[in-house]
């Protein structure tokens, strides 16, 4: 999105990305878990961020409803508004990344374009689609919020899965099958894919 105004001008600092890296022994990433809602994504994304922190690396969790809670307070659940959700999470993720932070973001995030604009905002080196993979059967079957029993009723409209879309990733970094797998397991597989890509390595000089 091009700003409103033409008098802004990009800073850059003294302070480089790269010497920020080094500072914390790693390199800032942005993990982008997508699935519906029961799927997981919370859990796991909490989780992963504990076992990062235990091991002394700097990792904060973007979790759908506490942004909404504050930042996209102001957004429905409209079409135009979910991307404008997952527009301002893609932004905030690039920000926190540049600063050498291990992103873990958990938004159903159920456009595939809105996901590919995220991953050019960030750089598509530095971002990870995470599919965390349940089918609505469980998902259903799990509901820990109670949302599908009230979108079945006609409650919730716009509701991912049942009377709003979602678009599968065509092409994850990785798929987590999250109904057949512990939470142990699931954050192995995204540790390891971190792991892989260097980003617990400190950047080089």
């Amino acid at each position: 999105m091009e700003p409103r105004s033409a008098n802004i001008t990009v800073h850059q600092g003294h302070v480089t990305r790269e010497d920020r890296e080094r500072l914390l022994g790693q390199r800032g990433c942005v993990i982008w878990l997508t699935g519906l809602s029961g799927s997981g994504k919370s859990t796991i994304a909490r989780a992963l961020e504990a076992r990062l922190i235990r091991d002394g690396r700097l990792a904060y969790v973007l979790d759908g409803d506490n942004v909404r809670n504050g930042l996209n307070a102001d957004l429905s659940f409209s079409p135009a508004e979910r991307a404008e959700n997952i527009r301002r999470i893609g932004e905030v993720a690039a920000l926190f990344a540049d600063a050498g932070v291990i992103v873990l973001t958990a938004f159903i995030s159920p456009y595939q374009a809105d996901r590919w604009q995220a991953r050019e905002v960030v750089g598509a080196e530095r971002f990870v689609e995470v599919f965390v993979d349940a089918p609505l059967s469980v998902c259903e079957q799990r509901d820990p919020k109670g949302l599908y029993e009230k979108a079945r009723a006609g409650e919730i409209d716009e509701f991912t899965g049942i009377s709003a879309p979602y678009e599968q990733p065509e092409a994850p970094a990785l798929v987590v099958p999250a109904a057949t797998l512990d939470i142990d397991t699931c954050v192995e597989y995204i540790h390891k894919e971190l792991e892989a890509r260097g980003f617990l390595r400190a950047a080089k000089r």
